[in-house]
């Protein structure tokens, strides 16, 4: 990884960490990272029992405790920072990630429109104006549609220090 790609990567995962510590206090606790599936279940209104809401929830619960490696229930941006890359992302995060997505997705057709996609952000700790932003900037066709893979691949190429438009604009 150049350093520019490392810079990148390292500022991409201060703005993410800083997004999953709902309570800002730098430290992101277990009950901060579910606390995003139950603030995305509330705004979907789905019923716990929903197949969704189960696949989320036990995604999330995976994916908390390959982070929280020392089982302390408290993640540090150190801790994140020397966990995630490509390769967590690949076979941890995007199936968190896109449990949540399949959450807000009401039509089940593997895309979300602009205020799908604005639920998800928001109740994902995001502004709702960056989450539109980060909308337009993902949408590159115009359609008015994201679709679940270039969702996740744009968070991958954010989190590596890639060029993504919609990090940038959502973070």
């Amino acid at each position: 990884m150049s350093r520019t790609t490392a810079t990148a990567a390292t500022a991409a995962r201060v703005r993410v960490f800083a997004m999953m510590d709902a309570d800002g206090d730098r430290v992101v606790t277990r009950h901060d990272y579910l606390s995003r599936i139950d603030r995305t279940v509330l705004a979907t209104e789905r019923m716990e029992d929903d197949p969704l809401v189960v696949a989320a929830r036990a995604a999330g619960l995976k994916a908390w405790d390959e982070m929280d490696a020392d089982g302390d229930g408290k993640l540090t941006f150190d801790e994140y920072n020397a966990w995630v890359g490509a390769d967590k992302f690949d076979n941890i995060c995007r199936f968190a990630l896109g449990a949540l997505f399949d959450l807000v997705d009401a039509d089940g057709d593997g895309a979300l429109d602009k205020a799908e996609f604005t639920t998800l952000r928001t109740a994902l700790n995001n502004p709702p104006g960056n989450a539109a932003a980060a909308f337009d900037a993902l949408d590159a066709d115009g359609d008015g549609r994201v679709g679940r893979a270039a969702y996740l691949a744009s968070i991958r190429a954010y989190i590596v220090g890639d060029s993504s438009p919609m990090g940038e604009a959502l973070y």
